[in-house]
């Protein structure tokens, strides 16, 4: 910080107001480091939250982030900031499909861009993620929650429960519905790929 900057705050305010300027832009930077390393993981769990709506998942990343900001002390005194970021990114979802006046919207971009392979994977095969997308958004809001989280992130049904603030039986059940529910989407493909080949 300029010397003009913190002399002026001095004389304005006085001296606990210059720790105060000093701690903000700590926190500050501290926010802008994490929303840098982990702002894609969020990205690429908001698409399959939504299904591949592209426009929705940056709007829910936003949100998401600007909830994160404004209570970025409790964040990072959290055991696992990127777990109580995916945590706010899923409440922002549920909450969002919540909305009666939530309305659809159709993109045209191509929303497997976003789902970005790490460094060495192998490429992704777009029908593939094509299909799986498809097959989400067969699925409710809180069972594509439940698939994302358990399947997706790997996190246990306590964990899952914790983030989305329910029982572990409730997580159990709408996991094994939403298994139920695309291999019956996924089946029907199968069988609509094995008559076109037939």
């Amino acid at each position: 910080m300029c010397t003009r900057r913190v002399r002026r705050v001095i004389r304005l305010h006085g001296p606990t107001s210059l720790s105060r300027v000093v701690r903000a832009n700590q926190r500050d930077a501290e926010f802008v480091a994490f929303v840098s390393t982990r702002r894609q993981d969020l990205v690429r769990t908001a698409v399959l939250l939504c299904a591949g709506d592209e426009a929705t998942a940056e709007d829910l990343v936003q949100t998401t982030l600007t909830r994160l900001y404004l209570s970025w002390a409790r964040v990072r005194r959290a055991d696992s900031p990127i777990a109580y970021a995916r945590a706010s990114l899923t409440n922002a979802f549920v909450d969002e499909m919540r909305r009666a006046h939530r309305r659809r919207e159709s993109t045209l971009a191509d929303p497997t861009v976003l789902l970005v392979r790490e460094e060495g994977a192998r490429a992704p095969d777009p029908d593939l993620q094509r299909l799986v997308l498809a097959a989400l958004a067969e699925l409710g809001p809180r069972q594509r929650a439940v698939v994302v989280l358990r399947h997706w992130h790997d996190l246990d049904t306590a964990e899952t429960a914790r983030i989305l603030g329910c029982s572990v039986g409730t997580v159990k059940s709408q996991n094994a519905r939403a298994l139920a529910r695309l291999r019956q989407v996924l089946g029907t493909v199968q069988q609509d790929l094995l008559v076109g080949l037939g």
